[in-house]
């Protein structure tokens, strides 16, 4: 990503919630509670290697089952979250007749995850229902603005029945386990269990379990959600999200600031050049410093105008220092106190000390760096990656060849969670970055491909190796062409005269 260019389509419109459920499924275990979580598999759109509880969004046909002690429309969120309940985990929460037994209960589920037979078809042919009274409102979340795929989600808290066996099939699940919460809440504090805000506070209220009943209750009054909307987003303990809108390229609307450390923090990225993200910002860092966190610094992660838009206004307001690559600096409106170099640690201090190694990652801008945290290896990889669209190389101020190059030198590290500066986070860090580098390696065949014998321009590079590109979108694509063509003639595969590209033979 890098700051928007004129002429091209405006930013998408902000995505419609999409009405959901989810079970917080406990049973009692020694000393308090057990939770039943799962794991979302890595390839799904939305919160891909999380760990969540079951649900997933309302179905149309979840409105005809019947939930005794409900009437209306009120029905439809305790249906859909007993189906997503049923098909993701196995486990029943129903009443009345006969229970299936264990290889009829299967058989149903595979036909209910298959389409082949309707929940309430299968409910009403054994005499079962729904009861709302099993069904403990727990809160409802709205996932916030910037993210691509949103959801309206009312959670429920249910107490399985003893005996109750619940099984994670393959599919959009990984794996599912049932888990103390406070060793759920360790994980995540070791960055080995990314959370969402939602499963963070239930495990949190869960912790300190007394009865169902209150604790639905607390679960339905999270702090720091106005309007039901997260603006506390730690997927791990340490590492803050604070999504600011600024110019950069469709599809991002977003740039992800971060917040790092338990006590001392940093701040890397601010960007937003509009006045009214910039208030909201300041008034998000003055709640952590009322906290009792202490400001230390603004670092960058490179000198593109959406990830530097409030670095001045923030270092003023709050009296701190900006640090960063001394490329980067030569390239400010504004002083820079301290320049960052490759292999140096920033030591941040609090409970506990997080350590955060500094790697130098040219190719995107010249002094583009990451931060690699040293116990869970998360790197906040600025615009190394992107959760939602691509990674922009202008030739004018970045080097494909170099890009691809730290791109594969941040997976032999390796790494693992990426925290990108445009859209959401990705836990197999790994796997997305071999992804980048093939998918470049594709595009320059694509583009040496284009260039034919006879010769051709840029712009008849781009129809032929883009074509799965909007063509709205090819004033983006030209840059990296451009780059990639440069790329190639260092590499003396392609030339350049008089403005047409010939391959080298």
């Amino acid at each position: 990503m890098s700051e928007a260019i004129g002429g091209l389509p405006a930013p998408p419109e902000v995505a419609v919630p999409r009405p959901s459920a989810s079970v917080v499924l406990m049973r009692p275990a020694a000393g308090g509670v057990e939770v039943f979580l799962v794991r979302r598999d890595s390839r799904l759109r939305f919160a891909a290697g999380f760990y969540a509880f079951p649900g997933g969004a309302v179905d149309y046909e979840d409105g005809r089952v019947p939930v005794g002690g409900v009437e209306g429309s009120g029905s439809i969120f305790p249906a859909t979250a007993a189906r997503e309940l049923f098909e993701e985990t196995g486990v029943l929460c129903v009443e009345g007749g006969e229970a299936p037994e264990p290889i009829e209960r299967d058989v149903w589920r595979q036909a209910l995850l298959e389409g082949k037979e309707g929940f309430g078809e299968g409910l009403s042919k054994r005499g079962l229902r729904v009861r709302e009274e099993d069904f403990l409102p727990a809160g409802r979340w709205v996932t916030p603005p910037f993210m691509p795929v949103r959801f309206e989600a009312q959670f429920f808290l249910v107490e399985a029945s003893p005996g109750a066996k619940a099984e994670v099939w393959s599919g959009e699940l990984s794996e599912g386990a049932w888990v103390r919460p406070e060793d759920a809440l360790q994980r995540w504090a070791d960055g080995q269990m990314l959370l969402h805000p939602p499963a963070l506070h239930a495990l949190r209220t869960l912790a300190g379990f007394t009865s169902a009943a209150d604790a639905a209750a607390r679960m339905e009054e999270p702090p720091h959600a106005p309007g039901d909307v997260a603006t506390r987003i730690e997927f791990q303990r340490g590492i803050l999200l604070f999504p600011l809108r600024t110019p950069t390229l469709p599809p991002a609307t977003h740039t992800n600031a971060y917040v790092l450390g338990n006590g001392e923090a940093l701040l890397v990225d601010p960007g937003a050049t509009d006045a009214g993200e910039q208030a909201r910002f300041a008034s998000f860092l003055a709640e952590l410093q009322a906290e009792g966190r202490r400001l230390s610094a603004v670092v960058l992660t490179h000198h593109h105008q959406d990830h530097v838009g409030a670095a001045a206004a923030v270092a003023e307001r709050f009296g701190l220092p900006v640090w960063c690559h001394a490329k980067t600096a030569e390239r400010l409106g504004f002083a820079a106190a301290r320049r960052l170099f490759d292999g140096e640690v920033l030591e941040v201090a609090g409970e506990p000390p997080m350590r955060f190694r500094v790697l130098h990652t040219p190719g995107h801008a010249p002094g583009h760096l990451c931060l690699v945290d040293e116990k869970s290896r998360a790197a906040v990889v600025g615009d190394m990656v992107a959760g939602i669209g691509t990674i922009v190389i202008d030739p004018t101020d970045g080097d494909m060849a170099e890009y691809v190059a730290q791109l594969t030198r941040l997976a032999r590290l390796p790494v693992g969670t990426l925290y990108p500066a445009h859209g959401p986070v990705m836990p197999d860090g790994p796997g997305k970055l071999a992804e980048y580098v093939a998918h470049r390696a594709a595009r320059e065949r694509l583009v040496l491909e284009a260039v034919s014998a006879s010769g051709a321009t840029l712009v008849e590079v781009v129809a032929a190796a883009y074509a799965d590109t909007p063509i709205a979108m090819h004033p983006i694509a030209e840059l990296s062409a451009a780059a990639i063509l440069a790329k190639l003639a260092a590499e003396a595969k392609v030339a350049r005269r008089e403005g047409r590209y010939y391959p080298c033979r």
